[in-house]
C-alpha cells in the first residue's frame, strides 16, 4: 500500500471517528430533548408546552453553527483544516461531558435551562466548524476519481452517531426504572463523552494537513477574509448549497426527530418503537451513505441526490399512515425506507457542496452554505412539524411542509452545474491567479 493511500485511508477514519463523536453528542441532546429534558428542565410547563420549550433549546445549536462555520472555516482557510478539527472535537465534547453534570430545574431553577441552552449553543459552534473540515480533509486527500467515495464517510458520522446515542439511551432506559433513568442514567451516556472525545483526539492529531491547502499555503495565496471573498466571488454556488439542504434536513429531522414525538406524543405507543425503528434504518445508513457516495462518483452528483429528493417526497406520504397502523413491523417500514431515501441524497452531498469552492475559500464556503441551511432546515422541522400538527390534527399538512422543502432542494441542485469531473487543484490555481464571480470562482 502506497504511503498515499494510507494517509488517505487515515484521514478518512480519523474524519469518520470525529464526525460519529461529534454527531454523537449531537444526537444525544436531540434525543434526551424529547425524553428527558421536559420533565427535567421544564417541570412547571404542560407537557406540550414542556416538550416545544425543550426543541426550542435543541435549536439553539442550529443557530450556533452557521456561526461556528463562519469562525472555524475563516481559520481553516487561514491556517489549515487540522489544527481547526481538533479544536472543534474539544469543545463538542467538554460541552456534552457538562452537560451530564448539570443540575435539573428542581436544585437551580430557571438558571437550570439557561445553562443547558448555552453548553447546547457552544455544542452548535463546535459542530459548525467540524463538518466543513472533516468533509474537505477527505475530499482533498486521495485519488479525485473517488471524492464522493472519501468525502461521504464523514456523512456517515450522522447514523453512526445516532446510533451510538439513541442506543445507548435505550439500554439505560430499559435496564432501570423511570425513576432511576431520569435521576441520573439519562447522564451517563452524556459523561462517556469525555472519555470517547480523547479517542477522537489521539487519531486526528496523527493525520497530515490536506495537500491542496498546503500547496495554496506555501504560495502565499491563502484569503485574509474568507467569507467576505466567498460572498463576492461565489455567491451562485453558495446559494446552491444553501438551498440543496435545506429538504434533506427538513426530511431527516421528520423522519428521526419529529418521529418520536409523534409517536410517544399522538399515538401513545411505547417511545421503543421509535427509537428502535430509527435505529434499524440508521444502522443500514451506515452502509447506504458511502454506497450512494460511490454512485456519485460513476454517475454524478446531481442524478444521484435528485433520485434521493424525488423518492423521500413521495414517501412521505406514506411514511405518517405507516406510523399510524400502530404495527412495530410497519413502522420500521416507514423508517427504514425513509432513511434509505435520505441515504441517497446524504452520500453525495458532501462533495457536491464542496466541489462548489476553490481551495482558498472551501472550507468557508461550503461551512456556511451547510450551516445556515441547517437553520431553515433541521432547527425548525420539528417545531414547524409539531405546529402544523397541532393546527390542522392531520400529519397531510406536515407531508406537504416537508415536499415543499424537498421543491426547495431540487431548485438548489438544478441551479447548480455538475461538479463529478472538476479538476480542484487546477481549479485553485485559477481562482488564485484571477478570481471572478460565479460558482467556480
Amino acid at each position: 500500500m502506497s504511503g498515499s493511500t494510507q494517509q488517505t485511508r487515515r484521514v478518512i477514519l480519523a474524519s469518520l471517528i470525529g464526525t460519529s463523536l461529534e454527531w454523537y453528542d449531537f444526537f444525544l441532546y436531540t434525543t434526551a430533548a424529547t425524553l428527558v429534558f421536559p420533565k427535567l428542565f421544564f417541570p412547571s410547563l404542560d407537557p406540550f408546552t414542556a416538550v416545544l420549550a425543550s426543541l426550542t433549546t435543541n435549536a439553539v445549536a442550529f443557530v450556533a453553527r452557521p456561526l461556528g462555520g463562519v469562525v472555524f472555516g475563516h481559520f481553516g482557510d487561514r491556517v489549515g483544516r487540522k489544527t481547526v478539527l481538533v479544536v472543534t472535537l474539544l469543545m463538542m465534547g467538554v460541552s456534552t461531558f457538562l452537560i451530564g453534570v448539570l443540575p435539573g430545574y428542581a436544585a437551580v431553577g430557571v438558571l437550570a435551562p439557561v445553562l443547558l441552552a448555552l453548553l447546547r449553543f457552544v455544542q452548535g459552534l463546535g459542530l459548525g466548524g467540524e463538518w466543513g473540515g472533516a468533509v474537505i480533509m477527505s475530499l482533498e486527500h486521495g485519488d479525485g476519481r473517488r471524492r464522493g467515495f472519501n468525502a461521504s464517510w464523514p456523512q456517515v458520522g450522522v447514523p453512526a452517531g445516532y446510533v451510538l446515542a439513541t442506543g445507548l439511551l435505550t439500554i439505560m432506559s430499559f435496564t432501570m426504572s423511570d425513576a432511576a433513568f431520569l435521576s441520573w442514567g439519562w447522564r451517563v451516556p452524556f459523561l462517556l463523552s469525555g472519555a470517547l472525545v480523547f479517542v477522537g483526539l489521539w487519531v486526528r492529531m496523527r493525520i497530515t494537513e490536506s495537500p491542496l491547502f498546503a500547496e495554496v499555503s506555501e504560495q502565499g495565496a491563502t484569503a485574509k477574509m474568507p467569507l467576505l471573498e466567498v460572498l463576492r466571488t461565489h455567491p451562485r454556488a453558495l446559494l446552491s448549497a444553501f438551498t440543496a439542504r435545506i429538504g434533506v434536513d427538513v426530511a431527516f429531522y421528520t423522519f428521526t426527530a419529529y418521529i418520536i414525538v409523534y409517536i410517544t406524543g399522538t399515538l401513545n405507543l411505547p417511545r421503543s418503537y421509535a427509537l428502535n425503528a430509527v435505529l434499524i434504518g440508521s444502522a443500514l445508513q451506515l452502509a447506504l451513505i458511502p454506497l450512494a457516495g460511490a454512485l456519485s462518483d460513476r454517475y454524478g452528483r446531481r442524478p444521484v441526490y435528485l433520485a434521493g429528493v424525488v423518492a423521500a417526497a413521495v414517501w412521505v406520504f406514506a411514511f405518517f399512515p405507516l406510523l399510524d397502523t400502530g404495527s412495530f413491523p410497519l413502522i420500521a417500514l416507514a423508517a427504514v425506507v425513509a432513511l434509505v431515501t435520505h441515504a441517497a441524497m446524504y452520500g453525495p452531498q458532501a462533495a457536491f457542496i464542496a466541489e462548489l469552492f476553490s481551495t482558498r475559500l472551501r472550507y468557508s464556503g461550503a461551512s456556511m452554505g451547510y450551516q445556515v441551511a441547517g437553520v431553515v432546515g433541521g432547527a425548525l422541522a420539528p417545531i414547524i412539524a409539531l405546529q402544523l400538527y397541532q393546527s390542522f390534527q392531520s400529519t397531510i399538512a406536515v407531508s406537504v411542509y416537508v415536499v415543499a422543502a424537498l421543491a426547495v432542494t431540487a431548485v438548489g441542485l438544478a441551479i447548480a452545474p455538475e461538479t463529478r469531473d472538476v479538476d480542484l487543484a487546477e481549479r485553485s490555481e485559477e481562482a488564485r491567479k484571477a478570481p471572478q464571480v460565479g460558482p467556480f470562482a
